[in-house]
């Protein structure tokens, strides 16, 4: 029988109380995911578990590596039965790692498996969940659906075929479906494939001979993402560039396009004008901006070559760009250009910084127009998500905040809002049962109900 309980991470009455009456039921907006969206729209049904709890999924790929297993059955020729026995035998001993507990939910909620993960229930669970599998048609419709997701938005390359969506649109799902708009293949000038993607661009709007004309291309593309629902964007950088003039990054980019390597110097002008530039477009549509600060790429060669990105082999960084991204929020608030904007923070250290700097720049636009984003990636666990309400309500507004994301690839990957929804009820709870905020359950479920669904569809104007 499974370790995980009514009450699990709901510390006390109140906790319980909370999560019960307010949290569980409210509906999921998944604003930042990234599941395919053609997968969403033709919704064949999956043929076992591997297919939908391990293909894709780095995070499980990582925690299989740290202990030893062999790549073959990470990522390899090896069936998908043998590479689910070996998740089973490395998860049953990750004690505190967040996928013992979300795997754990997921065999749970999706499959009503509780049968404990591990190496001598592998084969029990590798049956029963295929079996279920095949007597209930699971479909993504079917997991989306049964998850009580009201919306989500995908994230889409600004090259990508957005017909998809208006197909998705048509076929009467419970859901709705939209992109959120990245540049990240035009903004990383550096990239192998570099010319590739930016011929991509050009095949969809018009010849970029320099960077005028690449904005004019960018800002139709974002036209065409709003036609079919986008209402986000998303930037993903390691640090903060300086904003250099429009010649510079021209410059720059003209002479990769004549063919030449960047160099280091030149990467960084060309990404900190695209970065201003792309949240100046965002602000002018109304299209809330959400930017990923921290995360360090693709670290290891060898495997970036057999595998390519997103497999794994990220980490966080130490690049401390506060002070530019200062500069950056400085300069487009004065030309009152400044987006609603979403900061993700991967390094911890630099929580009290982003909060800080963030309440800088508040207006009445929107009910916390720059938020501190959710936990991420590697901080989306226990001790990051307590972490980030503590530090959210130190120096912030808690009941501004925008809740959770799945940030994933999986299908899944939704018991993580109630991972959250069950560590905020707890906080809250502690505190009322500690008598330092009010007992009010009607005004802090409220609060939570808020958190958990109503802020982000306002937020996004959904």
């Amino acid at each position: 029988m499974s370790y995980i309980q009514n009450n699990f991470l709901l510390k006390n009455r109140t906790a319980e109380a909370l999560y019960f009456n307010y949290a569980k039921d409210m509906p999921i907006f998944d604003y930042h995911c990234h599941l395919p969206e053609r997968q969403i729209l033709e919704n064949k049904p999956f043929s076992d578990i591997y297919e939908i709890w391990l293909a894709g999924d780095h995070y499980k790929w990582r925690l299989m590596r740290n202990y030893g297993a062999d790549e073959e059955y990470i990522t390899g020729n090896k069936s998908n039965r043998e590479k689910f026995l070996t998740y089973c035998r490395v998860l049953g001993t990750a004690f505190g790692n967040p996928l013992y507990h979300w795997s754990q939910v997921e065999l749970k909620e999706y499959f009503g498996c509780e049968l404990e993960i591990n190496e001598a229930n592998a084969e029990a669970i590798w049956e029963q969940c295929n079996d279920y599998i095949r007597k209930n048609n699971i479909t993504p419709q079917s997991l989306i659906e049964g998850s009580n997701v009201a919306a989500l938005f995908t994230t889409n390359e600004v090259f990508d075929d957005l017909t998809v969506f208006e197909e998705i649109a048509k076929k009467g799902y419970q859901f709705r479906v939209a992109p959120a708009f990245r540049a990240d293949k035009i903004m990383n000038i550096e990239a192998p494939q570099y010319l590739t993607f930016l011929g991509k661009l050009e095949a969809l709007t018009h010849p970029i001979k320099g960077i005028t004309d690449l904005e004019a291309a960018l800002e139709a593309r974002l036209q065409a993402f709003l036609k079919v629902g986008a209402r986000a964007s998303d930037i993903a950088v390691e640090y903060v560039c300086d904003i250099p003039d429009a010649a510079e990054a021209d410059r720059v980019l003209r002479a990769v396009l004549d063919g030449a390597k960047p160099t280091a110097e030149e990467i960084d002008i060309f990404k900190g004008y695209l970065t201003y530039s792309l949240m100046k477009l965002y602000a002018k549509y109304n299209v809330a901006t959400e930017l990923h600060l921290g995360a360090m790429r693709n670290n290891n060669a060898k495997m970036l070559a057999k595998l390519g990105l997103d497999t794994g082999f990220d980490s966080i960084s130490d690049r401390n760009s506060i002070s530019k991204l200062s500069r950056l929020m400085d300069r487009l608030n004065s030309e009152d250009a400044l987006p609603k904007l979403i900061l993700f923070n991967l390094n911890p250290k630099m929580n009290a910084e982003l909060m800080t700097l963030l309440g800088c720049f508040q207006t009445n636009e929107a009910k916390g127009k720059i938020q501190y984003g959710p936990a991420w990636w590697f901080l989306d666990n226990k001790v990051g998500m307590e972490r980030h309400i503590d530090d959210l309500t130190s120096t912030g507004h808690l009941a501004a905040f925008v809740g959770m994301l799945t940030d994933s690839r999986s299908l899944l990957s939704y018991p993580r809002h109630h991972y959250f929804r069950r560590i905020l009820c707890n906080y809250l709870g502690t505190l009322i049962e500690n008598g330092e905020m009010t007992a009010d359950m009607e005004l802090v479920g409220s609060v939570v109900r808020d958190i958990c669904f109503n802020n982000s569809m306002k937020y996004f104007d959904m």
